[in-house]
């Protein structure tokens, strides 16, 4: 996920300043993780540098001077470029799960067990959080339960595949 295209997106709706970027994007990406300020800062002013959004104002009011930023024409063409964008499938398996029955082998069978349960543990409490969530949490559930899920078939199928090997 690009930082900078996500702050784009936001800054579409009108000009904000990096408070208010940090919280919209912790509400609306649900369960990513939360945005540092200081991530957030940087990021405005690589896009300010790269042209993408300006200065529209700076307001004080009673605390620290908040700069507001908007999105410039430069801006609006990225952020409709990589909503264009199709995301390539990865083209390597990079998970830790993979890789830990990789290196284990013929000996993953414990973990692969732990790991399911961790999983099925992990579905239920994203189920709950989906029965009282926010419509951006709701999403959020739902994209990770679905992750999981295809995490659980090819741990099952990793099982059996072990079983194969080892009564060979």
């Amino acid at each position: 996920m690009s930082t900078g295209h996500v702050l784009l997106g936001f800054l579409v709706e009108r000009p904000k300043h990096g408070y208010e970027l940090k919280k919209e994007h912790d509400h609306r990406l649900a369960g990513a993780k939360p945005l540092a300020y200081g991530q957030v800062y940087a990021t405005l002013q690589r896009l300010e540098r790269d042209g993408l959004v300006e200065v529209a104002e700076t307001q004080q009011e009673g605390g620290p001077e908040r700069t507001v930023y908007a999105i410039t024409d430069g801006g609006r063409a990225e952020l409709e470029r990589w909503l264009n964008t199709v995301e390539p499938s990865a083209p390597y398996v990079a998970s830790p799960l993979f890789a830990r029955v990789a290196v284990a082998g013929k000996a993953a069978d414990g973990y692969l067990v732990r790991q399911r349960e961790a999983h099925l543990a992990r579905m239920r409490e994203l189920t709950a959080e989906k029965a009282s969530g926010a419509p951006a949490q709701v999403l959020a559930a739902d994209y990770a339960l679905q992750h999981l899920d295809a995490d659980l078939r090819w741990i099952e199928t990793a099982l059996a595949r072990m079983r194969e090997v080892s009564n060979a």
